[in-house]
């Protein structure tokens, strides 16, 4: 077998590592970054702990705060404007993904002329403009660690894959104590965003053994924390145990890529503005019982790894309790159907045959244990919509 791994060059993990900052930056000599935040952690003062710890180290700063929850390609060029003028010589993500995937796409963007859309996927978008140093403050998208991010073309309301060595920062400070603030409904969405991650990452056409590892892993920690981080969100251990399977997750796909669930968020998001988190969680039980058959032994494995299974049950049981464990799971945490969510159920049917289309063109599908036709797509769509009615 042959496979490529790729990673940051460096990742600091664990309670307090935000005050290596300073350090991090000296390592890929960054003596004068741009911080991409988000209105969000200016107001409740959180970027304020990244933003003293340059200070005390005497490093000049600018702050870009205008980002938006789905990064679109308007701001994108907005902050790529910025960087080309100011001389700066690194970028710092600081916030949940749509913070660091702004920075990763201005780097990208930052490099030439050419609007957002033309380094979407086929594209290998290998080239960046400036290092990023990404701190994530939710244990959700992984993008710490990844080669991909995520932009929303305005013009044309789909959601833009952009996948390359120019999206992959070249350090991460993982630093759960970030997370103690974030709020149950996000716990929730990142959560089940992040087991996503490790469970398509594990049964997609393209894991290997070091993907298998790190989703292993994440789907382990995940398993046991994530209920307890969303009842007890001053949980220590939950809120690290959750931090890290993110970043496990986050490897984990990175090297193996996302498959059904997320080919078929991304357009949920550009749509009908879900966040990507919770589309994901809207999808992912129907989704998964849509691939069993295909990859019973996989599922198995992860149905008995993240605890929604016994060791002893065979992988026809274990594979069923994954799927009824997932939409279980999703009665727990109060996650919507779309129609829950409040999107007409004309105005989703309306959109159905686009939105399958921008799925499959995304690529991601083609990595599912069972690929889908836009028909059943279209039919996954409107059983997610139905689900719990």
């Amino acid at each position: 077998m042959n496979f490529t791994i790729v990673a940051p060059r460096s990742l600091r993990v664990g309670g307090g590592t935000l005050a290596q900052l300073p350090e991090v930056l000296r390592q890929y000599g960054i003596a004068r970054p741009l911080v991409v935040t988000d209105p969000v952690m200016v107001k409740i003062g959180l970027v304020e702990r990244c933003l003293d710890a340059l200070r005390q180290a005497g490093i000049a700063f600018e702050v870009f705060s205008d980002t938006v929850p789905e990064p679109t390609d308007t701001v994108i060029e907005a902050g790529a404007a910025i960087l080309r003028r100011g001389g700066f010589d690194g970028l710092i993500g600081f916030g949940g993904g749509s913070p660091i995937d702004t920075a990763k796409a201005m780097s990208i963007l930052a490099t030439g002329t050419a609007p957002m859309r033309d380094y979407k996927v086929p594209f290998a978008a290998d080239a960046a403009k400036l290092p990023v140093v990404a701190i994530p403050t939710t244990a959700g998208t992984g993008s710490e660690v990844t080669r991909f991010t995520v932009v929303t073309d305005t013009a044309r309301d789909e959601k833009m894959l952009i996948a390359g060595m120019g999206a992959l920062p070249v350090a991460a400070i993982v630093d759960y104590t970030l997370t103690f603030t974030v709020p149950r409904r996000t716990t929730a969405d990142t959560g089940v965003d992040s087991f996503t991650h490790a469970l398509e990452a594990f049964v997609s056409r393209r894991a290997n053994p070091y993907s298998d590892a790190q989703a292993r892993a994440a789907m382990a920690l995940i398993g046991r924390h994530l209920r307890r981080a969303c009842a007890e969100p001053d949980n220590a251990g939950a809120r690290e145990g959750m931090m890290l399977g993110a970043t496990l997750a986050g490897l984990a796909f990175s090297n193996a890529s996302v498959a059904l669930v997320h080919g078929m968020s991304r357009p949920i998001g550009a749509h009908f503005h879900v966040a990507h988190g919770l589309s994901n969680a809207m999808l992912l039980p129907a989704v998964t019982r849509f691939g069993l058959a295909a990859a019973e032994a996989r599922y198995a494995e992860a149905a008995r790894i993240a605890g929604f299974a016994r060791e002893a049950d065979n992988d026809a049981v274990a594979a069923e309790k994954l799927a009824e464990g997932l939409a279980a799971l999703n009665a727990e945490l109060d996650v919507p159907s779309p129609r829950a969510y409040g999107i007409a159920p004309d105005v989703w049917e309306a959109k159905l045959p686009l939105m399958a289309e921008q799925a499959l063109a995304s690529g991601s599908p083609a990595n599912n244990p069972r690929v889908p036709g836009k028909e059943e797509i279209v039919a996954l769509y409107r059983a997610v919509y139905a689900a719990n009615a």
